[in-house]
């Protein structure tokens, strides 16, 4: 399967001066969760995903020919040269290079932009990997691949999954699904899927995303150390099946519309990450005393008026807030008055889904 991904393009054909291509791609939050992944980003568990629409990687790749023989990587964040990034680029190219030729045929220099603060606490390798996987793409095209827009997009999937395997649902809009089963058309481990639009419920289409910033800063387990814990956990093959089933559960609650079914799903999900990491060995929280009290503000909200908030929770202490148009302007009120005050420095970042 992967052989479908190697370029037609020869060393003959790198012939193109300097110059600079450019992308955008959103950060995304998993509703069914993988955690755990085999040699080459394979992961355990099928997951599927809502893309974002306000958190956002911009990157801009410039490229020049060199003549020396090792990868060359300069990498700049909001304009300020960060050295320390360029050895995760490098590991990236290294793992590409077989469907990317040409990467030791430039220099290049990254130029990458988040429309969220980078010490916020929200993951930007999905974004920051699903951008500069775009990016390669078209350079390939600028180099004669000639690859159609559904290829060139399978193909940045396929790139971004090996430099963070998240990364691969961040190619698509709506809902994304990665991981290969038998009951979604076209799945697979190498690259992500984007959901029938037409398989969804309308009322999905509207859903907000609030992120409440509980922690902001460099988590205490980062979430390759995590993934690395799953192996040899007691319950790891049990996980994996009931990720495998919760998904395939939540599928016709996708096409119902059924908001209660879907958020007491997602919430569960949530919880069997978290709970899945305290049972690790060694153990380990990623969420806060504020997490716990904002879940609990909620829980209490939701039966007091009965309106649609649930949440998810990434591998930290954030909560990502999830609630349909209809119910947003009340619960919006809520948030500022009641959950904002868990927040570091008081803040939040207001989100949806894209459709």
């Amino acid at each position: 399967m992967e052989q479908q991904f190697i370029s037609t393009l020869s060393d003959s054909t790198f012939e193109l001066n300097s110059g600079s291509v450019s992308a955008k791609s959103p950060s995304n939050i998993a509703l069914v969760k993988y955690w755990g992944k085999k040699k080459n980003q394979i992961p355990t568990n099928s997951s599927i995903s809502y893309t974002l629409t306000n958190s956002f990687t911009e990157t801009e790749l410039k490229f020049s020919p060199k003549t020396t023989e090792n990868f060359e990587v300069e990498v700049y964040l909001e304009g300020e040269f960060k050295e320390s990034f360029a050895p995760k680029i490098i590991t990236f190219f290294e793992r590409i290079t077989a469907y990317i030729p040409f990467l030791n045929h430039f220099k290049f220099e990254v130029h990458t932009h988040n429309s969220f603060p980078h010490s916020s606490g929200i993951a930007s390798s999905a974004s920051g990997m699903s951008a500069m996987a775009l990016c390669l793409v078209q350079i390939e095209n600028l180099l004669g691949a000639n690859l159609s827009e559904e290829n060139a997009l399978k193909k940045a999937s396929f790139l971004a999954r090996l430099g963070s395997g998240s990364a691969c649902r961040s190619v698509y809009k709506g809902l994304v699904e990665w991981g290969e089963n038998d009951f979604i058309s076209g799945s697979s481990d190498l690259y992500g899927t984007k959901y029938p639009d037409a398989e969804i419920d309308d009322i999905f289409k509207t859903f907000h995303d609030t992120i409440l910033l509980i922690h902001e800063g460099q988590k205490s387990v980062s979430s390759t150390v995590g993934h690395n814990l799953m192996n040899g956990h007691p319950y790891a093959e049990r996980r994996f099946v009931e990720a495998n089933d919760n998904l395939k559960t939540l599928l016709p609650i996708l096409k119902s519309g059924d908001i209660k079914a879907f958020g007491e799903l997602v919430e569960h999900e949530a919880l069997t990450l978290h709970a899945m990491m305290m049972m690790s060995n060694p153990a380990f929280i990623l969420m806060k005393p504020n997490t716990v009290a904002a879940l609990e503000k909620l829980w209490e909200f939701r039966r007091e008026t009965g309106k649609h908030l649930y949440f998810t929770l990434d591998a930290g202490a954030n909560v990502h807030l999830l609630y349909p148009e209809q119910d947003a302007k009340e619960i919006e009120v809520f948030i500022e008055n009641e959950l904002k005050q868990f927040c570091q420095n008081g803040n939040y970042i207001k989100d949806k889904v894209s459709f």
